[in-house]
């Protein structure tokens, strides 16, 4: 079983937020609600995924639509926040089972566009066909009485978004780490560590005790135990590579300098075919089963 762990509400106008650590790719996933209507959405929500043997099963995923059952939470919105590279989305799985409109920024577009080249396959992805909402800067919706903003913050991807939920939580995906781990990398095709510095100051921007809400957590030598959650404060005064003031030049030599350490992820090559497809396989060939593309000597 995953690690759980919920962040209350704290009155009106603020979510509740229970987080789910899935451990083969430290990654978090979100179930937001609003108390007063019991209204929830569901955010970057994890397929397994078995890189070595390229097969799926539905159990994280499942976790998480057991935690709604039990909670009597009715899900408004699938939202991922950007095309994850180390993990399968279940956005489609989750939009079979619960009928709730799926989501992403509009700038996945441009991300399948680059992706379409590097697997040299020109008639694929079509995000408009598979996601019923795609976000730009600015966007507002709604969780129940809870006002959802959208906010652009690429670096990691260029199309990566931030959903800031009520008066006092976002969901700031693979920008921030916790604050002894830093920030995330930022040498993906279409990142870049000047445009990641510039989101990183955006977010800070929002009030001191917003909570912010981390999209991967893999611990650090003093720590084994998966954490989640920091406020804007204890991310501007304390992160290790950005807080107390770092300067934009200072902080893209050290990110580039560390992202050149960090071999892919291993599942990136497979999962982002599916991932531009909100998580579902390439369409079956003639013998019934999906095939994906691994390029050689790309990367």
């Amino acid at each position: 079983m995953t690690v759980r762990r919920t962040s209350p509400s704290r009155g009106k106008n603020s979510p509740e937020v229970t987080g789910f650590y899935e451990p083969d790719t430290g990654s978090i996933q979100y179930v937001v609600s609003d108390p007063a209507t019991k209204k929830a959405a569901l955010i970057d929500v994890v397929m397994g995924f078995d890189h070595r043997s390229a097969s799926t099963d539905t159990a994280p995923a499942q976790e998480v639509l057991d935690h709604v059952t039990a909670k009597g939470l009715k899900v408004e919105w699938i939202l991922d926040t950007h095309p994850h590279a180390d993990h399968l989305m279940a956005s489609s799985w989750l939009k079979e089972r619960l009928g709730a409109p799926n989501a992403i920024g509009t700038k996945v577009a441009e991300i399948a566009e680059l992706w379409r080249g590097l697997y040299h396959t020109p008639d694929a992805f079509d995000v408009e066909r598979d996601f019923d909402r795609l976000f730009a800067d600015g966007d507002t919706f709604r969780i129940g009485e809870l006002d959802v903003r959208v906010m652009l913050s690429p670096g990691h991807t260029l199309g990566s978004i931030t959903y800031i939920v009520g008066a006092d939580a976002a969901f700031v995906h693979d920008t921030f780490m916790q604050p002894d781990a830093g920030t995330s990398r930022a040498d993906f095709p279409g990142g870049d560590a000047g445009i990641l510095y510039d989101s990183l100051q955006r977010i800070l921007d929002l009030p001191d005790e917003t909570r912010l809400f981390i999209g991967h957590d893999y611990g650090t030598d003093e720590r084994d135990q998966p954490e989640w959650e920091a406020t804007v404060k204890e991310q501007r005064d304390h992160n290790t590579h950005i807080g107390g003031g770092v300067s934009r030049v200072g902080y893209v030599e050290r990110r580039t300098a560390r992202d050149k350490t960090l071999a892919l992820p291993d599942r990136m090559l497979h999962v982002l075919q599916m991932n531009l497809r909100a998580g579902q396989a390439p369409a079956p060939e003639a013998d019934g089963n999906s095939y994906l593309k691994i390029p050689l000597n790309r990367f």
